[in-house]
């Protein structure tokens, strides 16, 4: 794998002509087409040394946009070797992502920003940013659950949604529209927004109502109609097919459908969304966390609002690299920050493929409309943009340094392909927008080649044999040919679970390949044995479940299986190993005794573990909560990047997503199969947001036959007909996978190649498989590494991340988790009032220690100490079992379960977080620190560590 392009620009080449006129012309307004290949990094890079060689401009005046923190290093790494400035100097020049902007921003000014939304609360110092997608909807479930025991006006709405945390997909799709709600109603008045543009709609309709081959073919939108209502359950005063496809024989739909599809009363659900998406913001300030919507929402805001703060942050140039990728919350904030026209944008629509991150590409496209109306937008009671908005020069960089000409001719193609037997594509217009690019490779030898067997994963590898070595695939090293090597090679999938199932192959044959991208965590063999043995520790009808597949594990058969669980029967040596795991006191005691036990002592278990201690950060977290973290982790396909510890020759195995930017002399595109590649089976939400429908909901609650039922939405099913293909972006993908290729470009598919291969202009050819093993010599290496990036704004730790967890793992006389989960739950209903009856004689020992306080109690407080270590800020947060509160004390009071005084010291840890954060909060009285053994009916005094030891141990 490398990303020469740009760098062999920096050691050999001097800029092309129009290389050479964006670097050279620094002011003004920018749109720069940059196709893959064409030197994109090194353009920018030595533009912006022009820029900061001019005598009064530093690099503090001049922003430069990437979208990822290894791209802003890189960025920086060419800089210096192209200006007078080093490392040091640029070091903290805003050379960085939106994401970590907005953090800044938000870390110096945000305090207040919250109020501007009618939030009583604020953004401090020791607010955290929470990337983990898992953990925040841990803590969006638990939102909802209050929600709704808050709300039961909205009980209909929820009916409707199979998974609530849809719902945060929704809040972050509006985040990045800048639609956001305040205390009274909708910032800026963007509740129009939601409620969508009928003239822009009709316009779309009309376009896709009219007939096609000069009026004698009926029009796509009557088309789609034809599937209107299948699987489908609608109210009975819905319009039926007929009545929307228009009368027999007709080739457009009826115009008023138009109007019928598109005008609904949408104020419950305009009222419900504008709650959930309010009160989730509070939510999440009370926890003291931001996720990226949040940090960009709020630092948007803030620039709005505060002219003169705006104008202290303004900038004398704005660049934005990969602009295709940016969202129209992004594009506006760039805007607010742009003191002058100085204004640079650089992209490719082409290579457009992270929606699912809320880009939108419209932005690179319609640039000079989106400009004017976006600056519009903001200026409308104030003035924020001042600069003038044209002219707009545009630059075309489309000389390619990294492709031949055969392949950058053939990746075209991919831009019209029919994602589907059914679709119709506008190829002339598509042709149109394409800016055609030219190789600059001294050779044009390529061999552009597609296979199929019905054992895909042996095809490849057996392709990949039949390369290695052969001159017939020969690539380009320093203008000379060479016979290619495995490293030479690399597979691209659209989806992780191919890429993981080809290596799997592979090291059945010793064959030296290795994995790099985002793999699902939760889905290895790992985490699935451990999800099983949770199983079986919860017991019931979860049980079962795990069971069967530890058993299945061990090699019993199915038929054994079915005898083992109906009678019981379990084997002693598992029998035994499950009494063992119930005694354990943590979860991640558990999950390092299965991973122990069955020899998984590598990274992918290291990160397992980790993520289950990042997504512990409360001790109230139950096994139920954690067996539902990992079957949600399961079903969403959470992803941790990984790379494998590649050898000196492997074949590298990566996601197309992952692969940008990046270039392999051979690319094999695999797993070319129908429903894989564009996947099937993708929806939307029940509740979404799209322009310029507006905010639209597909399933609804009615009472209609006298017993309500969950009925889907007509008016929603004929919008989405009217809405873009989601086939665009596949495209795109297709493209960005084809132009990693710097020699040779193959296509690989098993029994049944989809429809994209069968439409590309190249035969598939039936390959036999015959692998043959691989001497290992070293160069054969698979194991994952994981790569955790530190997160913007300050690290967020809980205690339980800074104590041993080992001293558990001895103990042979515990109670387990379960049981001190009991308890716990028993203190704190009986500490809030409820009535109970103690089933235990540790919860009688609650309830007379609590009887004994005569104080206010405080129970599950939430507390956060910020910290500073070598110079970073970390905050380390958790939840304080009990707080006894009088006129001249304050006690914090830790209920253990434990039978023995093994995990005190540790114990120590997690109290003085809680001991340093009360004496601030209770500055005027006497802060102590105990711990309750409920076991013993004893009570002991804690001395805590000071705020530096803590420090130290979170090194």
């Amino acid at each position: 794998m490398t990303s020469a392009t740009d760098a062999s620009l920096d050691e050999r080449l001097s800029p092309n002509e129009r290389q050479k006129r964006l670097i050279e012309n620094t002011d003004g307004l920018y749109l720069v087409d940059a196709g893959a290949g064409t030197g994109k990094t090194f353009t920018v890079t030595h533009r912006y040394a022009n820029i900061v060689d001019q005598g009064d401009i530093e690099p503090d005046d001049v922003l430069l946009i990437t979208f990822t923190r290894n791209a802003a290093t890189e960025m920086k790494d060419r800089i210096v070797a192209s200006c007078d400035y080093d490392m040091r100097a640029l070091n903290d020049a805003p050379i960085q992502t939106f994401h970590s902007l907005c953090n800044d921003i938000l870390d110096q000014h945000g305090f207040h920003a919250p109020s501007y939304l009618g939030i009583d609360d604020a953004i401090t110092g020791s607010t955290q940013v929470l990337e983990n997608e898992t953990i925040e909807r841990e803590y969006f479930r638990e939102f909802v659950d209050r929600f709704s025991d808050d709300h039961d006006e909205y009980d209909d709405q929820f009916r409707c949604l199979s998974d609530p945390t849809e719902l945060l997909t929704l809040i972050n799709n509006l985040a990045s529209k800048g639609i956001f709600p305040t205390a009274d109603g909708w910032y800026r008045d963007s509740r129009d927004t939601l409620e969508g543009d009928f003239d822009a709609f009709k316009t779309v309709f009309d376009e896709l109502n009219r007939p096609r081959n000069e009026g004698n073919k009926q029009s796509k939108l009557r088309s789609s109609l034809g599937r209107y209502g299948t699987n489908k359950c609608y109210l009975p005063n819905a319009p039926d097919r007929g009545e929307l496809r228009g009368e027999y024989g007709s080739k457009s739909v009826p115009e008023d459908v138009a109007d019928r599809a598109f005008t609904e009363d949408r104020e419950y659900l305009i009222e419900f969304v504008h709650d959930v998406y309010f009160e989730y913001l509070e939510f999440a300030l009370g926890r003291n966390y931001l996720n990226f919507s949040f940090l960009q929402l709020f630092a948007f805001v803030l620039c709005c609002e505060d002219g003169e703060l705006r104008e202290s942050l303004e900038f004398e140039y704005v660049m934005i690299d990969e602009f295709q990728d940016s969202s129209e919350i992004q594009f506006k904030l760039a805007l607010l920050l742009s003191g002058t026209d100085n204004f640079c944008v650089v992209g490719d629509w082409k290579q457009s493929i992270y929606s699912f991150q809320y880009a939108t590409i419209e932005n690179i496209v319609e640039f000079d409309s989106r400009l004017k109306r976006f600056a519009s937008e903001l200026n409308d009671n104030a003035e924020r943009v001042s600069f003038p908005l044209e002219p707009v020069t545009t630059i075309e960089l489309e000389q390619n340094y990294r492709s031949t000409q055969s392949i950058l001719d053939f990746s075209e193609h991919a831009l019209v392909a029919p994602g589907s037997s059914r679709e119709s594509i506008d190829r002339e217009s598509i042709y149109d927008r394409i800016v055609s690019l030219f190789s600059n490779t001294d050779h044009d030898h390529s061999r552009i080649e597609a296979f199929q067997h019905a054992d895909e994963h042996e095809g490849i590898l057996t392709k990949i044999q039949e390369i290695v070595g052969n001159d017939e695939y020969a690539v380009e090293e320093d203008g000379e040919l060479r016979s290619p090597t495995y490293g030479d090679i690399a597979v691209l999938t659209r989806t992780r679970d191919f890429g993981r199932d080809l290596l799997a192959t592979a090291e059945t044959f010793d064959f030296p390949m290795a994995y790099e991208g985002g793999i699902e965590l939760f889905r290895t063999d790992q985490a699935k044995l451990l999800l099983a043995w949770l199983r079986i520790l919860e017991g019931n009808s979860e049980a079962e479940r795990g069971w069967a597949v530890v058993l299945e594990r061990a090699g019993y058969t199915l038929d054994e299986i079915e005898y083992i669980l109906e009678h019981d029967a379990y084997p002693s040596e598992m029998d035994a190993f499950r009494s063992d795991l119930a005694a354990l006191e943590t979860h991640t005691a558990v999950a390092r005794r299965v991973f122990d036990h069955y020899g998984y002592d590598g990274s992918t278990a290291d990160v397992v573990l980790t993520t289950i201690q990042s997504i512990h950060r409360s001790t109230t977290m139950t096994r139920g909560d954690l067996i539902r973290i990992v079957e949600h982790g399961v079903e969403n396909g959470y992803t941790q990047e990984v790379a494998a510890a590649a050898g000196p020759d492997s074949v590298t195995v990566q996601t197309i997503h992952s692969v940008k930017g990046l270039e392999h002399p051979i690319v094999i595109l695999g797993n070319m199969n129908s429903a894989k590649f564009p996947p099937s089976g993708r929806s939307g939400g029940t509740i979404t947001y799209d322009e310029p429908i507006g905010l639209r909901q597909r399933k609804y609650y009615p009472d209609a036959h006298g017993e309500p039922h969950v009925y889907d939405n007509w008016r929603a099913d004929v919008l989405r007909m009217c809405q873009p293909t989601k086939y665009d972006e596949e495209r795109r993908l297709l493209y960005v996978a084809m132009t990693r290729a710097e020699d040779h470009l193959l296509f690989a598919a098993g029994a049944e190649p989809n429809t994209f291969l069968e439409e590309l202009p190249v035969e598939i050819d039936e390959i036999e498989p015959a692998v043959s093993s691989v001497d290992a010599d070293g160069e054969t290496q698979t194991a994952f590494s994981v790569d955790i990036p530190a997160p913007a704004g300050p690290r967020g730790d809980s205690p339980h991340s800074l104590m041993d967890d080992t001293v558990y793992e001895d103990v042979s006389d515990g109670r387990g988790m379960e049981f001190g989960s009991h308890v716990h739950a028993f203190a704190e209903d009986y500490a809030l009032g409820e009535d109970g009856t103690p089933g235990s004689d540790d919860e009688r020992h609650v309830k007379t220690f609590l009887d004994g306080l005569p104080g206010e109690l405080l129970v599950e407080e939430q507390a956060y100490l910020p910290l500073e270590v070598d110079g970073a800020q970390v905050t380390l947060s958790g939840i304080i079992d009990l707080v006894h509160v009088t006129d001249d004390t304050v006690e914090i009071i830790d209920f253990k379960t434990d039978l023995g005084r093994h995990a005190e010291s540790e114990y120590r840890i997690q109290l003085s977080v809680y001991y340093h954060v009360l004496e601030e909060w209770y500055s005027d009285r006497n802060v102590t620190v105990s711990i309750f053994y409920t076991a013993d009916d004893d009570r002991v005094t804690i001395d805590p560590l000071s705020r530096a030891e803590l420090a130290e141990l979170t090194v």
